[in-house]
């Protein structure tokens, strides 16, 4: 009780004093499990509250002449405060709650959120924070629950935005917020097997095999299971499994379709009313398992564009609750459906995903986009690269489909997580109760069939579902294997290990080797670094990410071919061909070295973007300003104005006496280097070495953020501020972007590395983001990587680029080349909302754009926010929907002439030879495009032209012809 107290004050004191900041995880962690052990639950005492505003005492019922009111608990004072710290609300009651702020739309839909996952780890947990609050008599009525879900779907479904926007989330909350009585069979299913595996671990495989596919005969497995472990299972663990034998049974109880109209009494005079009676009458005997499957996951479909065409909040309701009934027919019966075909296995594909699309894990523009419709020959064949093509969009839906609940619910399954481990598991809970689990089994059957007739076979260790990997760039590694499960961001990544994330983080230091399952889009930093240096990269499923976990910490042989098939083996299991790929002199070979003969660093005047171009690189400046000022020349309309800070400037204030040192900054700097020489001379070992480097960095970084600014440099700032952006220094928001002479060499792109402020107004933040900027060559992660692939990592010379902000609606990349299938001709294009897209790892709308003037849609945005610039400065966060696509026709065409006129004119206006794609950086506002950076497209050719990757590519035969009718 002492604890449960001292929490309570803890909370309530930063409240009753004004003061707001966050209650750390730890506290939370503590208060959640003060309230588990609490018969009240995260609740203080009952009273009835009348209509009139007044509250009563839980026997002093409200007056019949003030109206019926409610009864139900309050919350603990600490409960409220940790509400309005943290905007986390335990054990909502949803009587107790405005629906406005229930629906929480001006934070992400955090609340109803809130509430699902609260739902999730109550099952799971044997009530979590209500364990013996579960049995707090007149806490909750069920009853006014439900009569509040009612209201609130009301109120919310007559909202058209609403309901094109966020048509997932209200579905999938339909679940979990009380308003017909029915109950989430499926969910409590798979929490009770969970409860059941963690207290009897020999109960896991049944477990593994009800989340991952339910089949009706599991019933008859878990009473044998009951039977065989008899003598070890105690009374309660017996109960336990009957009470799951309960929940199949229930589960697999066939639905009473002839019931399902009775359930949409407002639209069964509709003309979707009247295709539902059509596909009762067909479907109510359920003789043949295929056609109810391919019928209903037509309704589904048509059910969701029902809800989008009626106008009536209450008949909407209906709709969707007819919708999630509908989702669990297929549910139930798909694993029924054993296609003995290739034929009858495409059309199951097909009809999952137009029920995935249905059930909103899809958008319908997305679906549109993707070409499931089959296309045999005359003979009843199609080609292998046909088949191939089809595989390669069933394979995206799926991949999009996760990513919309990730979407959706990651932000606040890590912010439990933070507190409550057990979240966790809520987000594959909800994939795995979708439509779309079975339309990812249907696709890796799929995968396996063409796999064995293209002989493009993963060999993937000893895991199942080997077609769930997917090469992303070509390369080769040998090191110890780290499975993250889990969030990557707190992650101390090491340059000689392989990593298998969930998500590439943003600011990924170097490593040997990368799979993720969200690969975030082809053209993010880390993906072109990753293609820029040879580092294997391939996406996974969730499952196969846990089917790795088991080798976490061994060392492994990775490899992706040029084709994309990968290959993963134990240390013992390598050929000595592959031994051999990892000489130590091999590293020492592929280092290149950045080029300063020619360096201007007498020039200490702040330059115009307009009087720098693609000759200055190098030189004057780093590629950024260089390049930009190059397409300011060939493109004036598309350029902002701009300011160069040169590499002279940097080099004079480092000859400044550095506080403490007795020397200059920039002599400290090259003491450093030359006493780690020293030690390697020595034979001092790597790791040593590295410290003494990284220590004395960040007492240089350190040094440099607080470096005086030259009085004449700062007049010189002001004056030309005003002169080229026309405003004075302090009253335009402006971007500082690093420009080192170390991007954009021939082998080395060193892209997103070093620092870029965003939107920054206020003249002292422009002034110390100079230094800081100046500071950002030589933090761990630049240094790590210049250090792994460059010959003189020392000699690095910071520029900077002063560009106004541009507010963009959306912004992106185009890569001047077909990434996804190696066509030159072709284009890459990949975009998010808000400005700073694509670049750093986000889930961005992709497009491959084809010279012969079509082009084919890749992936959704599926990033549930983005930034805006405001003319005050910094950022601000915007939700994002997914219903509309971000590119219009008019901006592919734009960006399709755009490329043609750099491929033409761009290398005769620089007087380069360089024939190679380009990475260009852009963004549109009001349908305006706007030009941010040119770099060359650096790839590495050791790893396209390496003979052993050559040699693990196999020789796919295209047009080899495969009769639909082959038996699987």
């Amino acid at each position: 009780m002492k604890t449960i107290l001292s929490l309570g004050l803890f909370v309530l004191g930063l409240h009753l004093f004004g003061q707001s900041p966050k209650v750390p995880n730890a506290t939370i962690a503590q208060m959640v499990e003060s309230y588990k052990a609490d018969a009240r639950g995260p609740y203080k005492d009952i009273r009835w509250f009348c209509t009139d505003g007044s509250i009563r005492q839980p026997k002093d019922p409200c007056p019949k002449e003030i109206g019926p009111g409610v009864q139900h608990a309050r919350y603990k004072d600490a409960v409220t405060a940790l509400g309005q710290s943290n905007h986390i609300y335990l054990g909502q009651i949803l009587a107790y709650t405005d629906k406005v702020e229930f629906w929480d739309a001006m934070n992400n839909h955090s609340r109803l959120k809130q509430y699902q996952l609260d739902k999730y780890l109550r099952a799971i947990d044997d009530g979590w924070i209500n364990a013996k609050g579960q049995y707090y008599r007149g806490a909750i009525q069920a009853e006014d629950e439900e009569a509040w879900g009612i209201k609130f779907y009301s109120w919310l479904l007559t909202n058209d935005l609403n309901v094109r926007q966020h048509y997932f989330l209200i579905r999938q909350s339909l679940k979990d917020v009380p308003h017909n009585g029915d109950d989430n069979v499926a969910q409590k299913m798979r929490s009770e097997s969970k409860v059941i595996s963690d207290l009897f671990t020999q109960f896991m495989d049944l477990r593994v095999k009800i989340h991952s596919q339910p089949e009706e005969s599991d019933i008859q497995k878990v009473q044998a299971f009951k039977q065989r472990y008899a003598q070890q299972l105690n009374p309660n663990l017996q109960k336990d499994l009957d009470q799951l034998i309960a929940t199949m049974k229930a589960f697999f109880k066939p639905i009473d379709l002839a019931g399902l109209s009775k359930r949409t009494p407002l639209i069964n005079n509709t003309a979707f009313g009247q295709a539902l009676q059509s596909y009762i009458a067909r479907n109510a005997a359920r003789q043949d398992v295929a056609q109810l499957v391919t019928e209903t996951a037509q309704l589904l479909y048509d059910c969701r564009e029902a809800v989008l065409a009626e106008p009536r909040g209450a008949a909407r309701l209906q709709l969707l609750d007819l919708s999630l009934k509908l989702e669990e027919i297929v549910f139930k019966n798909a694993p029924e459906w054993q296609a003995k075909s290739v034929e009858e296995l495409l059309n199951k594909i097909c009809y999952l995903g137009l029920a995935t699309t249905g059930a909103g894990y899809t958008e319908l523009n997305e679906w549109a986009q993707l070409d499931m419709t089959l296309k045999p020959s005359a003979s009843g064949t199609m080609t292998l690269g046909s088949l191939t093509s089809f595989l390669e969009n069933a394979r995206r839906q799926v991949e999009w489909s996760s990513a919309m609940v990730k979407a959706k619910y990651q932000a606040i399954v890590d912010v439990y997580t933070g507190f409550e481990p057990k979240a966790y598991g809520f987000i594959d809970d909800k994939i795995r109760g979708s439509v779309a689990l079975y339309l990812g089994l249907s696709v890796s059957e799929l995968g396996d069939f063409i796999a064995k007739e293209s002989q493009l076979t993963n060999k993937v260790l000893t895991v199942p579902n080997q077609s769930g990997f997917r090469g992303l760039n070509p390369g080769y590694a040998f090191g110890e294997l780290v499975v993250v499960s889990g969030s990557p961001d707190e992650i101390e990544v090491a340059s000689h290990k392989l990593y298998i994330f969930q998500r590439p983080p943003a600011d990924l230091k170097p490593v040997a080797g990368i799979a993720t399952v969200s690969e975030g889009n082809m053209v993010s930093h880390v993906q072109l670094l990753a293609r820029n240096l040879g580092i294997p990269n391939a996406a996974l499923s969730d499952d196969n990410l846990k089917s790795l976990l088991p080798f976490n910490g061994q060392k492994v042989f990775y490899a992706v071919s040029n084709k994309g098939n990968v290959i993963m083996k134990l240390e013992k299991d390598m050929t000595e061909e592959e031994r051999l790929l990892f000489a130590k002199t091999e590293r020492k070979e592929e280092k290149i070295a950045v080029p300063i003969e020619q360096i201007r660093l007498k020039e200490t005047k702040i330059l115009n973007l307009r009087e720098v171009d693609a000759s200055d690189s190098g030189q004057l400046c780093g590629p950024k300003a260089a390049n930009l000022g190059q397409l300011k020349k060939m493109f004036p309309e598309r350029v902002v104005e701009g300011l160069v800070i040169p590499f002279g400037i940097f080099r004079t204030h480092m000859d400044q006496t550095m506080p403490r040192q007795n020397q200059s900054y920039w002599s400290f700097l090259n003491a450093m280097f030359k006493t780690t020489e020293a030690m390697r001379t020595k034979n001092i070992d790597e790791e040593t070495v590295e410290k003494y480097q990284l220590d004395q960095l960040a007492i240089l970084r350190t040094a440099i953020k607080q470096m005086p600014l030259k009085d004449s440099f700062l007049t010189e700032l002001e004056n030309d501020f005003k002169a080229i952006l026309g405003s004075d220094l302090g009253s335009v928001p402006v971007f500082l972007r690093s420009d080192t002479n170390m991007e954009d060499l021939k082998d080395f792109t060193g892209a997103g590395l070093n620092l870029t402020l965003f939107n920054v107004v206020d003249k002292t933040k422009i002034i110390d983001g100079i230094k800081d900027v100046w500071a950002s060559p030589y933090t761990e992660r630049s240094f790590k990587w210049r250090q792994k692939y460059l010959l003189n990592p020392e000699n690095v010379f910071p520029s900077i680029l002063v560009i106004p902000s541009v507010d963009v609606d959306y912004s992106g990349v185009l890569i001047t080349k077909g990434i996804s299938n190696g066509n030159d001709d072709d284009l890459t294009v990949a975009f998010s909302r808000g400005a700073g897209g694509a670049v750093d790892g986000q889930s961005a709308e992709t497009y491959l754009i084809k010279h012969d003037g079509g082009y084919q849609f890749l992936a959704p945005a599926r990033e549930p926010q983005f930034n805006r610039l405001p003319v005050t400065g910094g950022t601000e966060k915007k939700s994002a929907s997914f219903e509309q696509f971000i590119l219009n026709t008019q901006n592919i065409n734009e960006i399709r002439a755009l490329a043609k006129t750099i491929r033409a004119t761009l290398a005769k206006e620089t007087h380069s030879d360089y024939d190679g794609a380009y990475d260009v950086e852009l963004g549109f506002k009001d349908n305006v495009l706007w030009l941010f950076q040119i770099r060359p497209f650096v790839e590495n050719k050791k790893a396209l032209s390496s003979s052993y990757l050559e040699s693990i590519t196999p020789k796919i035969e295209t047009q080899k012809a495969i009769a639909l009718s082959t038996q699987l």
